[in-house]
């Protein structure tokens, strides 16, 4: 049998939170290898709305989705869907799922994620230095759009959370969205802004710049889909189709492909898929001048270099499937209501978003060793959360920092 390749760092996944960890660690001087069978950064990480939404700290399991749940799923053009053919595998998820959208529940989880988005754009403006990707970036806050007063009164427990949490937002009165947004027809929607976040203007090369600035540190890469982990007295032993890998720390950051290899880890972790989908138009000129929610479509309207992005969306059914034309028809018809001018899409797309039943992320050590370090299941929070992520995991493979902060994101919490 062939030696294994030795590493000191393997991480298992190059999306943004794999490149994040990777340019972070070699920056701090350690071996670094990427692992992936795709492009890094082409998954989740390509095709979200390109938010840094350090305000979102509502999880998606709350009260006021919870009440509106039987009606949203039986409604196949609701921006909450579920593949009904995949209801069986989705039982015990969405049970948990349930639960976690309690009042209770959801004060907590908002909490902790909270705490981590309070650092999020502090740490992207370090990895902004770190890669040289500044240009990418625009500092000119997000807004929602509320087309029904019904639907701002119910947002408001949402309001007062993140208010309650700190958040820097504001309520717009109709004439001040149209201010904000003069391109956007006349509807007479209030809106709710958020002036500190960013937004990426191309993530395609945000992750190829941040996959460069790694690579210039020495991080490697290997293109392979690793199948099994097995943890040994000496380190991690890493198997896959072309690989043999054996590494100090192995730090799991595969997104939706996560679960098995934590399983193998000796965790049973509750992680779902998200299906997420876009349309992007070409445009001559921006037609937003930042990303834009209508709350009652759920989708995002962002603003990228020549293209309108329009993503979002909820489908949960996992990762066999093919695309759903009824999701991407309806954010076809959905962006149509403010831009009827726009064209035919010139590109489609679904993607992966690793979910969880309480909307937090998984980051810490596996309960099986602690060699074995999990960066995973961010949601809709991959962009944002990224280099908090990959600090996080950088301090606990060097041994600093106050693990207790981690406490809300381990992986035991959901039991056995």
């Amino acid at each position: 049998m062939a030696a294994p390749e030795t590493v000191e760092v393997a991480i298992v996944g190059a999306g943004i939170v794999g490149l994040a960890t990777a340019l972070r660690l070699a920056a701090e001087g350690r071996e670094v290898l990427l692992i992936d069978p795709n492009e890094p950064g082409s998954g989740a990480s390509f095709g979200n709305a390109g938010t840094l939404a350090e305000y979102a700290c509502m999880p998606v399991g709350n009260p006021a989705l919870l009440r509106a749940l039987p009606k949203l799923l039986l409604d196949p053009d609701s921006p909450f869907a579920l593949r009904w053919p995949a209801l069986l595998q989705l039982a015990p998820w969405l049970v948990q799922f349930v639960r976690q959208s309690l009042p209770t529940a959801t004060r907590a989880n908002a909490l902790a994620l909270a705490g981590l988005l309070a650092e999020a754009l502090p740490a992207w403006e370090e990895m902004v230095k770190e890669a040289d990707v500044a240009d990418l970036l625009r500092r000119n806050g997000c807004l929602y759009l509320y087309r029904r007063e019904s639907d701002f009164a119910k947002a408001a427990g949402g309001r007062a959370l993140r208010a309650g949490f700190g958040v820097h937002q504001e309520v717009l009165t109709p004439g001040e969205v149209a201010a904000l947004e003069p391109s956007l027809p006349p509807t007479g929607a209030s809106g709710l802004y958020f002036p500190d976040s960013m937004n990426v203007t191309d993530p395609k090369t945000l992750m190829r710049r941040l996959l460069d600035a790694g690579t210039a540190r020495g991080v490697s890469v290997a293109q392979a889909a690793v199948a099994r982990l097995r943890v040994e007295a000496d380190g991690v032993r890493l198997n896959g189709s072309g690989i043999l890998i054996k590494a100090n720390t192995v730090v799991v950051a595969a997104g939706a492909q996560s679960r098995a290899l934590a399983m193998q880890a000796g965790d049973r972790i509750p992680l779902e898929t998200e299906r997420g989908y876009h349309l992007e138009f070409p445009t001559k000129a921006p037609l937003l001048n930042r990303p834009v929610c209508p709350v009652d479509l759920g989708f995002y309207m962002t603003p990228m270099t020549g293209r309108l992005r329009v993503a979002g969306t909820v489908e949960l059914g996992g990762l066999a499937a093919p695309a759903n034309p009824r999701r991407l028809a309806l954010l076809d018809r959905g962006v149509r209501q403010f831009f009827n001018q726009l064209g035919r899409p010139s590109s489609e797309w679904l993607g992966f978003r690793p979910s969880l039943p309480d909307s937090r992320p998984v980051i810490g050590p596996s309960r099986g060793s602690p060699k074995v370090i999990y960066a995973f299941g961010h949601g809709h929070l991959g962009l944002t959360l990224a280099p908090i992520t990959a600090r996080l995991v950088a301090d606990l493979i060097a041994g600093r920092g106050d693990r207790d902060r981690l406490v809300p994101f381990v992986a035991d919490r959901f039991g056995a």
